[in-house]
């Protein structure tokens, strides 16, 4: 049994894998699809990840110290088998998917005694046709300060992926939750981020973020009006064929983290009394272009 593993080894799962591997510690590896290893371009270098990647929960012989969940928000479920087999008390799971909601939404999923740490993930990671993932910036998570960020830290110490652990984390998990909600934009026109470059858009993204920031400060993040400028630029400043995970799982056919990164700046605006016509739209648009029907 590894002392480390990666449930959901897709392209973030499949980047702390191969960081970890590089360091001498090679995860574990569970997911949907079986494959013998895991390959993934790092700057000029090729790392190649042994496997195999396991897909029958029944194959855990017990549960692990440190757990990375990396499965999309809408995949929680099916990960609950491997959830309920590699986690036991004392387990620490790090939870690193997009949203404000990650302790919410998997603490459900997990035995009693595990210790459940959301991460913002703050690297771009990109699957290609062959399988292969590629980093496409420098790794970095931050974690909240409390309880299994000192695991988490320990474990990820001398890898290439710099952690940081914030004491005001909920402004930060909303920094990028906005940035993620805006890219919801590109799932929407099918279009990557040099579509930021157009002014109409641009003036749309800005004043979708009002909308978001606004609810982010009532729900107790502490981010000034530069922040919707900030993700704009970032977006801006991006290669213009760089894509994001929401715009992948569309083009794939995929169901969309639409509540997730988008849905949320809507339903925890009913909740504090704030208008949110632009994200209200936005929102049902990603929904029907997940769910459906049609």
């Amino acid at each position: 049994m590894n002392d480390v593993v990666i449930v959901g080894p897709g392209a973030i799962g499949s980047t702390v894998a191969a960081l970890l591997h590089e360091a001498g510690r090679t995860p574990g590896l569970y997911g949907r699809t079986a494959r013998a290893g895991l390959e993934v371009l790092v700057g000029d270098d090729v790392i190649h990840v042994p496997g195999p990647v396991r897909t029958d929960p029944d194959q855990v012989a017990g549960a692990a110290a440190t757990v990375f969940l990396a499965v999309k928000a809408t995949q929680i479920e099916s990960a609950a088998p491997w959830l309920a087999k590699l986690c036991g008390p004392g387990t620490v799971l790090c939870v690193l998917q997009n949203g404000v909601e990650q302790r919410a939404m998997v603490s459900a999923s997990v035995p009693e005694g595990v210790t459940v740490v959301p991460a913002v993930v703050w690297f771009p990671a990109q699957t290609h046709a062959d399988g292969a993932v590629r980093l496409r910036g420098a790794a970095r998570l931050t974690l909240p300060e409390g309880a299994g960020a000192d695991r988490v830290v320990e474990v990820l110490r001398g890898t290439r992926c710099t952690v940081e652990v914030a004491s005001d984390f909920t402004s930060v998990a909303w920094r990028k939750l906005l940035q993620n909600a805006a890219a919801g934009l590109m799932a929407l026109t099918g279009r990557r981020a040099g579509m930021f470059a157009r002014e109409d858009i641009a003036e749309l993204t800005l004043e979708y973020l009002r909308e978001g920031l606004a609810v982010a400060r009532a729900e107790g993040a502490h981010l000034g009006d530069e922040v919707r400028e900030e993700v704009l630029a970032g977006f801006r400043s991006s290669p213009a064929d760089l894509s994001t995970s929401i715009l992948t799982d569309r083009e794939a056919g995929r169901a969309l983290e639409w509540d997730t990164r988008n849905g949320v700046i809507s339903r925890l605006g009913r909740a504090h009394g704030i208008p949110t016509p632009i994200s209200d739209v936005v929102t049902t648009l990603l929904a029907a272009t997940s769910d459906g029907p049609g």
